[in-house]
């Protein structure tokens, strides 16, 4: 197994920190204040982000066992920015809005930086899956 550097795993924990602080400080006043109310598919996102922020915090004590979390933050705002900001800004169509949402997004490109890839295709591509179902034993079978 690949050993990380108490560096390498402190690096993990500031991208950890970054979305705990990030996402906590702009997601949960919204969350905890009763008086708000949100149309559907922006009450999904921001109970989303709230869950992904609250999962971070385990990020802090466990850096490896949450490296999915940050492949999820990777992944989908990877695929807002190619699928939604790029054709906007390519045909000089960004918003306010959206160009808000598009220099929050930016900081993930960050996270591809403080991820220890060796230990990802150790533990993620060259290890054995879980079994899909229990094997029977000898005198079972």
């Amino acid at each position: 197994m690949t050993e990380l550097s108490p560096f390498r795993l402190n690096l993990l924990r500031t991208g950890y920190a970054l979305l705990v602080v990030g996402l906590g400080s702009t997601i949960w006043p919204s969350i905890l204040d009763p008086s708000r109310s949100w149309e559907l598919m922006h009450g999904v996102v921001i109970s989303m982000l709230g869950a992904m922020s609250a999962l971070a915090v385990l990020g802090l004590r466990y850096p490896l066992r949450m490296l999915p979390l940050l492949f999820f933050e990777m992944g989908w705002k990877a695929i807002w920015l190619i699928r939604v900001a790029l054709p906007l800004w390519s045909g000089d169509r960004l918003d306010p809005a959206t160009t808000q949402t598009l220099y929050e997004c930016l900081p993930i490109i960050l996270f591809p930086m403080i991820i220890p890839w060796s230990y990802v295709f150790e533990n993620y591509a060259k290890k054995p899956g879980d079994a899909w179902r229990r094997r029977q034993s000898g005198s079972e079978a």
